[in-house]
């Protein structure tokens, strides 16, 4: 059999409307189009880049919506026309990267398949191509695995991982059995998460076997697997638009977590793999800034081409889209995001909440501003 890590694809899901980044985030600019670090890359790029040293372009997947072909295309020019797979209409996680592993279990039934996130910010290239290598070996053995990051302090807006047992029989080093996921904790439980040293941040990678990703998928959502096998089955003839279009739209939307993650956590076949790069999955505009100014509470980050902002005594992150002048006196902690049509003004503490904004607009005939 070809070694592993010959098997292996990276397929980055590329949805996702960011809410609580809007009226930065929308539905024609979704966030992992945008760069939200300074970079000069778009979160997208940026995983492209971070995972070329893992997988040549023959072996790099993107599922995105049909909205957004043109613009991951215009992004990622090295994309192979075969890989780009387009969802008509949103279904989550669990048909978007499900749909991945049928077309590479079709391919290959051999094939092992990475899933990383579009929109999310990694430090540490290094340790993340080892975590992921390690993660492949166990994939290799029939296992599905995941990438823990170690926390580095309380978070209430990540989920997180119990490990129990190491490893040693899978990879020589950093891996465990998963006994549960856990959703966002308050601050006391995630602190006392962060005590016992047993928790992982859950940073919704999945390493597995294609064909053991959909048998585990199939044991919950069976109906959904074999559509999703049949589409696969057409997909490279020309029946398959048609396939797609007669099946696609009857699939339920169900995040993989509860399809493949939590299922095979409590069947015991869930491993992970515990990280020390630096992660983040830019939630909201309090994300932004503390990855902006590197965790000092003091700054104020500025974010945006040409941005003019005139501060005393403020901390917080302006961002700009505008050629007017952002001024600010004695504000802490503050987010304002000034695009053409919307001025957002808000605090980090409440950065969660815009989401509550959006959900308000779409009732309220606001839909033109999302």
């Amino acid at each position: 059999m070809t070694p592993a890590f010959d098997r292996f694809t990276c397929v980055i899901p590329a949805g996702g409307a960011g809410s609580r980044l809007w009226p930065l985030s929308r539905a024609n600019a979704p966030k992992f189009l945008l760069d939200l670090t300074g970079s000069g890359d778009s979160l997208l790029e940026a995983t492209w880049n971070r995972l070329t040293p893992l997988a040549p372009p023959e072996r790099l997947m993107v599922v995105t919506g049909n909205a957004h072909r043109d613009s991951v295309v215009k992004q990622l020019p090295d994309l192979r026309a075969e890989n780009l797979v387009t969802e008509s209409q949103p279904k989550d996680s669990s048909a978007a990267i499900g749909l991945a592993a049928a077309i590479l279990e079709r391919r290959d039934p051999d094939s092992i398949l990475g899933s990383f996130a579009a929109d999310h910010v990694i430090r540490g290239n290094v340790l993340f191509q080892r975590a992921v290598r390690t993660a492949v070996q166990a994939a290799d053995q029939g296992y599905i695995a995941t990438i823990g990051i170690h926390p580095s302090h309380p978070a209430t807006g990540f989920g997180y991982i119990a490990c129990g047992g190491a490893r040693g029989d899978l990879a020589p080093f950093d891996i465990y059995d998963v006994t549960e996921f856990v959703e966002k904790p308050d601050e006391s439980t995630a602190t006392e998460y962060l005590r016992s040293g047993g928790y992982l941040w859950n940073a919704g990678m999945f390493i597995a076997r294609a064909s053991v990703l959909l048998d585990q998928m199939a044991l919950t959502e069976p109906e959904m697997v074999a559509s999703l096998r049949e589409i696969a089955a057409a997909w490279d003839t020309e029946q398959a638009a048609a396939v797609r279009e007669e099946l696609w739209p009857g699939l339920p939307k169900i995040a993989i977590d509860y399809t493949v993650a939590e299922p095979a956590a409590a069947a015991g076949k869930m491993v992970c793999v515990a990280a020390h790069f630096e992660w983040d999955d830019v939630g909201d505009f309090a994300s932004v800034a503390n990855l902006l100014t590197r965790g000092r509470s003091n700054d104020l980050a500025v974010l945006g081409d040409g941005a003019q902002v005139l501060s005393d005594a403020s901390s917080g992150i302006v961002v700009s889209e505008s050629d007017r002048l952002v001024a600010l006196v004695g504000m802490e902690d503050v987010v304002v995001v000034d695009t053409p049509d919307v001025l957002l003004v808000t605090s980090k503490a409440h950065a969660q909440d815009v989401k509550k904004l959006v959900n308000r607009m779409k009732g309220a005939g606001g839909g033109h501003l999302l």
